[in-house]
């Protein structure tokens, strides 16, 4: 049996209330370019519907940004949704606003990995290549 050729497929979120999506558009963007399949949902998405998006579109992870402050409650409100939905593999990163203090307990939430501002569009392709893998059937 052949290995799957398709390009990773990635959706990009916004969660909550925060409308700020220009960081969210730029990650989409650089992804895109690295040859990622992207799905993105726009503004003002419930953890919910981020879930059912991810379901409906096959996808290997979700990139999520909050710069709302709301990161300790709809970071762990996705995992659980995608768990709920039987989609517990799939990878949930994200970035924003993130207080050093409150990365633990996002990783101890299932949360692969936040970039804070600062990081690079190349470091953040490179963890995504380095990290994310195809779903399994």
């Amino acid at each position: 049996m052949a290995l799957s050729t398709r390009p990773l497929r990635i959706l990009v979120a916004k969660a909550g209330l925060d409308g700020h999506d220009r960081g969210a558009k730029i990650i989409a963007r650089a992804l895109r370019d690295a040859g990622f399949e992207i799905i993105y949902t726009g503004v003002h998405q419930t953890p919910e519907m981020i879930a059912e998006t991810a379901m409906q579109e096959d996808v290997d992870a979700v990139g999520l940004s909050i710069l709302s402050g709301a990161h300790l409650t709809l970071f762990p409100a996705v995992v659980e949704e995608l768990k709920r939905r039987g989609a517990g593999d799939v990878l949930l990163f994200g970035g924003g606003i993130v207080p050093d203090e409150d990365l633990p307990p996002l990783t101890a939430a299932g949360v692969a990995r936040i970039f804070t501002p600062g990081a690079t569009t190349q470091e953040i392709v490179a963890w995504v290549r380095e990290h994310v893998h195809p779903r399994t059937a």
